[in-house]
């Protein structure tokens, strides 16, 4: 599949930029990690396909350093550099010196993120949207639900159709391109608007049975071919869950065992696809983010999908940290019973 770009830096780490790497590498496009100090031998290092040391521990001097995000893409000779948390891809700055390097930026133009991304704020709202833009307007549109965990969504899915807001549709017109999560107020108008890889991709991606990745990289690349892209269908019932670890901010641990394995799992009533960011046997730095795992399920209805992880994260044995899996488990018990709506 020839994809207009040929080699990519993939600015993140967990299990999102193991995500990222996996599907470059089915995509057939090079995949090059960056790191800090302390992640030298992290698991989304080892699936790519070479890895560019950032800097330090601190996130602010490794992950999140625009200059030494981009002098690490001139280093590897990638062609584009590809964000993937909402804090990367909606940083204006990082989006603009991509391109004075004489890069490909995956994500929308700086003016637009100025305008609407800039913040890079993962979007907690208990309604939104996820979608892609193109110049066709909003593609693969996905309402999605939250239940949310110390403003952080905890698990996803998609609810009854809702009405989108009015400047929902000028996302188009404002020039952005590319993916997008949104949130919705509860006064129906816009919240957040984040760009790149949300906790909430995976929902889109088991809706409508499309890679995210490829999307990013055919708006980016402005290859468009339409007669290989998946023609629009039924979405289907999708539901996504985030395990954390709850060990005490700042404090390191060990992984054992216990996540869940990276994979698909299709059966005749769901898909299932799990993406783990740790091994048996790696450390858990108390640096960044506690995210341990993802695990999406697309189904005929979000009931059968919920049932469907659940079944995933209830076989679970001692991962060697603490995490919030009874706590996720509760919520897609809920939504197994036939709930549709956020808790209170």
């Amino acid at each position: 599949m020839d994809l207009g770009i040929e080699s990519v830096l993939v600015a993140g780490r967990g299990p999102a930029a193991c995500s990222v790497t996996a599907a470059c590498s089915r995509l057939g496009i090079k995949a090059v990690a960056v790191h800090s100090a302390a992640e030298r031998n992290a698991r989304h290092v080892r699936l790519a396909d070479d890895a560019v040391e950032l800097g330090p521990a601190p996130a602010a001097e490794s992950y999140l350093a625009v200059d030494r995000i981009v002098e690490a893409a001139r280093r590897s000779g990638v062609a584009a550099v590809l964000p993937v948390p909402p804090a990367l891809a909606g940083n204006a700055r990082l989006a603009a010196a991509v391109r004075r390097a004489g890069l490909t930026w995956v994500g929308p133009d700086a003016d637009v993120l100025e305008r609407l991304g800039g913040d890079g704020v993962e979007p907690a709202s208990e309604h939104g949207f996820l979608a892609w833009v193109t110049d066709d307007g909003l593609r693969h549109l996905t309402p999605v639900s939250r239940d949310r965990a110390a403003g952080i969504a905890r698990v996803s899915w998609t609810p009854e159709p809702q009405q989108l807001p009015a400047a929902a549709r000028r996302l188009k017109d404002i020039g952005w391109r590319g993916l997008v999560t949104v949130g919705i107020d509860p006064d129906g108008e816009l919240a957040e608007v984040a760009a790149g890889f949300s906790l909430d991709m995976a929902v889109l991606e088991r809706a409508h049975a499309v890679d995210a990745v490829e999307l990013a990289l055919r708006s980016a690349s402005g290859r468009r071919n339409r007669s290989v892209e998946p023609e629009p269908g039924t979405p289907r019932a999708a539901v996504a869950v985030q395990l954390r670890s709850t060990l005490p901010p700042g404090t390191a641990g060990r992984i054992t065992g216990g996540l869940p394995a990276t994979g698909r799992r299709t059966s005749a009533d769901a898909d299932v696809v799990a993406v783990s960011g740790f091994d048996a046997g790696d450390r858990l730095d108390g640096w960044y983010d506690a995210l341990l795992a993802t695990v999406s399920a697309g189904a005929a209805d979000t009931a059968t999908a919920a049932r469907a992880i659940g079944r995933v994260l209830g076989d679970l044995p001692d991962a060697g940290v603490p995490h919030d899996g009874a706590e996720t488990c509760a919520v897609l018990e809920r939504l197994a019973d036939g709930a549709t709506t956020p808790a209170a």
